[in-house]
């Protein structure tokens, strides 16, 4: 137990490592290691290695089971600060906020890292509260990246160390409101706080901009949830069928430059640029689901909540289903399973790749190339794939139009090129 708002981190670790056989047991189903004392409490096991000092074995956890042990303090220190939480749920925000007093300024901002990627569809009827929470919390842990909170719940992106993003979970699973959360539900990436250029915390209409009134489709009537497992198997039976106009369409509900660098095999990827462009694709192309199974997919698994909820309403499909915890949820079980390429990010990485398949060309010269670079045309920003050859003959720009037009500026908006003139802003695939 621990006694002290601000504990002695040494002392924790020396409690853990020195816990009764039951205790230890306990320990062994919740982390990736074993850790057990013998009859004698002069010996200890752990890793395959006998220890028959303190010394031995305190050396052996500090060098190979820190992490754990960081975990474990941390989950007991919020813990112990949640009844207070609970009881101060509708007042000052800073009692939402884990001590972090034992904690210096390098803990936060020196280490290993990563991106977090998350949300959770819950009702918020104060999310100017849970904005400020959140813009309070980042802060203080030193994360950077995106949160977006409305009504409908919580969808976001930050990167930091992993000391800060363990706190930051953790603080959120403790939260009342997000109970219904559980430690899955993150997404975690190699990264960290250098992934985003600054901190933006918001309310929103939407959580993921659809373009639709959450009032109108809401995330309660969102197809089934396969886990990545079952999703697995049914890509499997669609190819192994080889019938692409069988009774199952294969949907993926990412832009068009995200699945261009990555996607399962045999999908449907619309040419769309927004999100907000997908239930007009669905209306304009009502036939391709008229009596089908649908299978969705999209990089978390939040926009296939609400995209999912709008085919259904449309009340064509056979049936509706989605990947739970989306492309990221599925490449952590099935690293090189159907889906082939990269996955498209939405930060200063651009990609993350769990294969060594590249499914993209430079958009000049057509070599195999997946790595996206913004337009070098000021005001036009979009994403271009340019080989390093094509770069270094000064091809830099996402098409030739703003090729041409260089770096001056103009009056002209990003729009205004040959990658959008040319592209039909809600293409028909029937």
């Amino acid at each position: 137990k621990i006694r002290s708002s601000k504990p002695d981190l040494n002392q924790t670790k020396k409690n853990v490592e020195r816990r009764s056989t039951k205790t230890q047991a306990k320990r062994a189903r919740a982390l990736p290691v074993e850790l057990q004392s013998k009859t004698s409490m002069s010996q200890w096991t752990c890793c395959g290695q006998i220890f028959t000092n303190t010394t031995g074995i305190h050396q052996h956890v500090s060098r190979t089971h820190s992490p754990e042990i960081q975990d474990l303090t941390t989950a007991a220190l919020l813990q112990q600060q949640q009844p207070k939480m609970e009881e101060e749920e509708g007042g000052d925000v800073s009692s939402w906020i884990p001590d972090i007093s034992h904690l210096s300024g390098e803990d936060l901002t020196r280490g290993t890292g990563e991106v977090l990627l998350f949300y959770c569809y819950c009702d918020l009827p104060n999310p100017q509260q849970i904005s400020a929470w959140q813009r309070e919390l980042c802060q203080r842990l030193r994360l950077t990246g995106k949160v977006r909170v409305a009504t409908e719940g919580i969808n976001g992106t930050v990167g930091g160390t992993r000391v800060s993003t363990g706190l930051y979970r953790r603080a959120m699973l403790a939260h009342p409101t997000f109970r219904c959360m559980q430690e899955d539900d993150f997404k975690r990436s190699e990264g960290g706080a250098h992934c985003f250029p600054e901190l933006r915390v918001g309310v929103f209409e939407e959580i993921v901009p659809m373009g639709v009134d959450p009032a109108l489709i809401s995330y309660r009537r969102a197809g089934s949830h396969l886990e990545p497992e079952e999703f697995h198997e049914e890509v499997r039976a669609l190819l192994s069928s080889r019938d692409t106009c069988g009774d199952t369409v294969l949907l993926d509900c990412r832009n068009f430059y995200e699945s261009k660098i990555g996607q399962f095999s045999c999908c449907l990827a619309p040419d769309i640029r927004k999100f907000s462009y997908f239930p007009d694709y669905v209306d304009q192309n009502l036939e391709l689901f008229r009596g089908k199974r649908v299978l969705m997919y999209c990089t978390g698994g939040v926009r296939c909540e609400r995209g999912s909820a709008y085919l259904c309403s449309k009340e064509v499909c056979k049936e509706v289903y989605q990947l739970k915890g989306g492309i990221q949820k599925y490449l952590e079980r099935f690293p090189d399973g159907f889906y082939r390429g990269k996955l498209f990010v939405f930060d200063e990485r651009y990609a993350i790749a769990s294969n060594a398949d590249i499914i993209s060309a430079c958009r000049y010269c057509g070599a195999s190339w997946d790595q996206y670079q913004l337009c070098s045309t000021r005001r036009c920003r979009q994403l271009v794939l340019s080989c390093p050859s094509c770069r270094r003959a000064g091809t830099t720009a996402c098409c030739p139009t703003c090729q041409r037009k260089g770096s001056e500026v103009s009056g002209a908006w990003r729009e205004e090129c040959d990658c959008t003139a040319t592209r039909p802003r809600i293409p028909r695939d029937v």
